[in-house]
């Protein structure tokens, strides 16, 4: 029954301060060129989608239907030690060098305003809050409800609007700091996390599985080959789907590819890079909330076999603020105790009602 078990939604307004707008002047140089040319071959204007709206849709829709169960608290800022478990001392002083600025990061159109690297240290530090609620018992699981994303933010570079690696930075803090040795991050994002990827690619202690839309589809990495290298030879673990690839892809990937690969890895704490880009709305794949959370109440059952139940989503992707909104609140009815049903393709018990209905027109009396 929803509000059995106690969840807890990190969120902080300081992440709204990251606010970057196209028309607004960038540091000058050779990439700002490169970025306005790229925007100027648009046939439509460009806006930059990863907005403050995508969290305050979240968190308008659950201050009118709150879920039984879920609390709110606030987040708090990652410190450039927690930053540099898995970023570059260099890279970490790079971001913190634009301050108050405009400025583009990368020609995946990565960019900055003068609220947006605090905003991302309070993203990293409430993933960390979101991990810590949970391994100190104070939530049954935790939702980090978090901008800017991470899973593409790589140790020495931003992408895919990703300035910091949120849920990596959040793995690292587990094992360095809360006694947590083996960490499993499951990314269903409908990107792939190259970022996430990149960092733990030859760590035997971290079992990355990421489900994504496979290549050319941004980022173009995730191949069915990529497994890691030297210790971590076999902890990554992709699963490339074409683009119409909806609920029934999505948990026969769980069940037959995840669930023996934990098995197997028995982590102490289970991460979710949770982006909901995967939604139909989106109009990438083909999931439903339904699928969303099947997904959730099987990473539920992995973590009270193998992690004494501790379980914290982070938020990446989604950017349809209906879907995005709707599947967190979605995802929290399952983590508060309600239960899921079985996903089933879509139309199907629409068909089966109108056959039933229309049966016996078709025979004689």
């Amino acid at each position: 029954m929803i509000g059995d078990r106690q969840v807890i939604v990190f969120h902080d307004e300081r992440m709204l301060g990251h606010r970057p707008d196209v028309e607004n002047p960038f540091l000058p140089g050779r990439l700002d060129k490169r970025v306005r040319e790229i925007l100027a071959g648009l046939v439509v204007k460009w806006n930059y989608p990863e907005h403050p709206g995508r969290i305050t849709a979240v968190t308008d829709l659950l201050g009118q239907n709150p879920v039984p169960g879920v609390r709110m608290e606030p987040g708090v800022s990652a410190t450039a030690e927690q930053l540099r478990r898995v970023h570059t001392s260099s890279y970490v002083e790079d971001i913190y060098a634009l301050r108050a600025q405009h400025a583009w990061l990368d020609v995946d159109t990565t960019a900055v305003s003068p609220g947006s690297v605090e905003a991302a240290e309070v993203a990293a530090g409430t993933a960390i809050a979101a991990v810590e609620a949970v391994i100190q018992g104070r939530a049954d699981s935790a939702f980090a409800v978090v901008r800017p994303p991470g899973h593409h933010a790589e140790p020495v570079r931003a992408r895919g609007f990703c300035l910091f690696n949120n849920v990596a930075v959040a793995a690292a803090h587990a094992q360095a700091a809360l006694g947590c040795r083996k960490v499993l991050i499951v990314d269903w994002d409908v990107h792939h996390g190259n970022g996430t990827q990149d960092i733990f690619w030859a760590d035997p202690d971290v079992l990355f599985f990421d489900i994504h839309r496979a290549a050319p589809f941004y980022p173009g990495s995730g191949h069915l080959h990529e497994v890691g290298a030297g210790l971590g030879e076999g902890t990554t673990v992709n699963v490339p789907l074409p683009g119409g690839a909806g609920d029934v892809a999505m948990v026969k990937a769980f069940r037959e590819i995840l669930v023996p690969a934990a098995d197997w890895f028995r982590p102490d704490l289970i991460l979710v890079s949770a982006g909901f880009d995967a939604h139909r709305l989106d109009l990438a794949l083909n999931v439903s909330y339904q699928g969303f959370a099947t997904m959730t109440g099987l990473l539920m059952e992995l973590a009270d076999r193998h992690s004494e139940g501790r379980l914290a989503l982070v938020l990446e992707g989604g950017y349809h603020t209906e879907s995005l909104s709707h599947g967190i609140r979605t995802v929290l009815e399952v983590l508060a105790g309600g239960g899921w049903q079985e996903p089933e393709e879509c139309g199907v018990r629409e068909v089966m009602d109108a056959a039933a209905f229309h049966r016996n027109a078709f025979r004689d009396e």
